[in-house]
């Protein structure tokens, strides 16, 4: 109790006494704080070493020396778009029992104590156009999990007890996806926008269960092999040894096959209004266009029309008008995925079911306005800034800015991408802008939305969209 007495008595003294007489008054000199010059900052994105293996696997390296770990990442161009028809599910089934499925000699319950006595992190996956695995291992016990690593990558065993988990999670999944509404909306979407294409195919429970472990060896033997790979190491070890340990543990994967090639899509989008019925007070509006890829021109425009448009959060005229001044939503904004050869501009709306028709046609209005009214220099400013801001902690760590690296030659995007990225964001006009939006988000251009919604929703559309088509009701999972 007396030290805390003392405490405040003190802070009593510091805080409302006057200052003694005859104290010296600021020194007129010291300038302004809103005078302060100093010279502009500048940045410059670290360059990793590039490396090609003999047989043919590219390696990225980057030391980063504060910790003693090192981290591994391969991107494998294969994904769930190589699912062969009725066996949708295959890519991510084969990812996720070559690290669960063992690797001779070891099981993949022997695995895995192996991998947690090294306290290291290991990973596999599938995406849609890309596979990824990783591992995050200390210095001291790099050569043994590169050893595991290796194994997992090259030679996995694919154990059916393993193999039938992973089905049963599988199934479990899919049958959980009609309990969420959001998710369930999006992956419809999804299904409507690419008709016809395999980015639009999903498993189903038959296709999960046709998947048998001959299927998984086939998949890998056709994807995972050096043509496809391209390796990043970071961390707590030099560029020599990066290469010796790179060809130590994956010089001897060999293959003749050729290197995969991802097809675009189709772009002759026809399309339209699709309603997913649905005994829920919420809806769920998802809708999208096709719209600039990362090689063209207009990338850039349309990453800032994106911001400005819904993903720049509260800013953003989306959150703004839909959420602040209505109040129609919950949640909304937009999203952006441009790919090397196409792009995907979406908007999102979840609101109540009451709220739905409105909340539509306040967002269609905003890309209207969008298409075809200048935005204001304010906004452009304002948005060129937090994109800046974005794209340099995209480079925060040793990990990102290989990554960084990895993606760009994975995309095929030219060699000064990443090093001329700011200075286009900058270039932007109001004009590009306009010109875009025009172009992708005018009348003119064909859109596809999906809304999901309960019956009175759907009675309510109709009278406005007799054409809208009705989505026949999902399978039991």
């Amino acid at each position: 109790m007396r030290r805390s007495f003392r405490i405040l008595l003190f802070c009593f003294f510091l805080f409302y006494l006057p200052s003694a007489a005859g104290a010296a008054p600021p020194s007129p000199s010291l300038p302004a704080p809103d005078r302060l010059k100093y010279p502009p900052l500048t940045w410059q994105i670290p360059e990793p070493s590039r490396w090609v293996m003999d047989n043919g696997i590219v390696l990225y390296h980057l030391p980063n020396i504060e910790l003693p770990l090192v981290s591994v990442s391969l991107v494998i161009r294969t994904g769930s778009i190589f699912d062969p028809a009725g066996k949708e599910g295959l890519a991510d089934l084969t990812a996720t029992v070559m690290r669960t499925g063992g690797a001779a000699p070891l099981s993949g319950d022997l695995m895995d104590d192996r991998i947690e006595s090294l306290a290291a992190i290991l990973r596999v996956s599938a995406d849609r156009e890309s596979s990824n695995a990783s591992l995050s291992v200390l210095r001291k016990n790099l050569a043994e999990g590169l050893d595991l690593f290796s194994r997992i990558l090259m030679t996995p065993s694919f154990e059916e007890k393993k193999l039938a988990l992973a089905k049963n999670l599988k199934l479990e999944e899919l049958r959980r996806l009609r309990d969420d509404p959001q998710k369930l909306a999006f992956r419809e979407f999804q299904r409507m926008f690419f008709r016809g294409d395999p980015r639009g195919s999903y498993p189903s429970r038959s296709s999960v269960q046709s998947i048998t472990r001959d299927d998984l060896i086939r998949f890998h033997e056709r994807y995972f092999h050096p043509a496809n790979v391209m390796i990043a190491m970071t961390g707590d070890l030099s560029a020599s040894e990066a290469r010796e340990l790179a060809t130590r543990y994956f010089g001897a994967w060999r293959s003749t096959a050729a290197s995969a090639q991802i097809p675009p899509p189709e772009k002759g989008l026809s399309g339209g209004m699709f309603f997913l019925l649905k005994d829920t007070p919420q809806s769920v509006i998802v809708s999208g266009r096709f719209s600039p890829s990362k090689r063209e021109s207009r990338f850039y425009p349309f990453e800032l029309l994106d911001f400005i448009a819904g993903s720049g959060g509260f800013r953003s005229r989306i959150f703004q008008q839909i959420r602040t001044d209505e109040g129609l939503a919950y949640s909304t904004g937009s999203f952006y995925r441009a790919r090397p050869d196409y792009g995907l501009f979406g908007t999102y709306v979840l609101t109540k079911a009451e709220s739905t028709v409105r909340a539509l046609a306040v967002l269609n209005s905003i890309l209207g306005d969008l298409s075809t009214q200048p935005v204001r220099v304010e906004e452009l400013s304002s948005a060129k800034k937090a994109i800046d801001n974005s794209f340099i902690f995209s480079f925060a760590s040793a990990e990102r800015i290989v990554s960084q690296y990895v993606s760009a030659e994975y995309d095929g995007l030219p060699g000064d991408y990443l090093k001329s990225y700011r200075k286009r964001i900058e270039a932007v006009t109001e004009k590009d802008l306009l010109d875009a939006a025009a172009r992708y988000l005018g009348t003119a251009s064909p859109s596809v939305t999906l809304i999901l919604g309960n019956a009175s929703v759907l009675e309510e559309l109709r009278k406005i969209h007799p054409s809208m088509e009705v989505l026949a009701p999902l399978p039991e999972e």
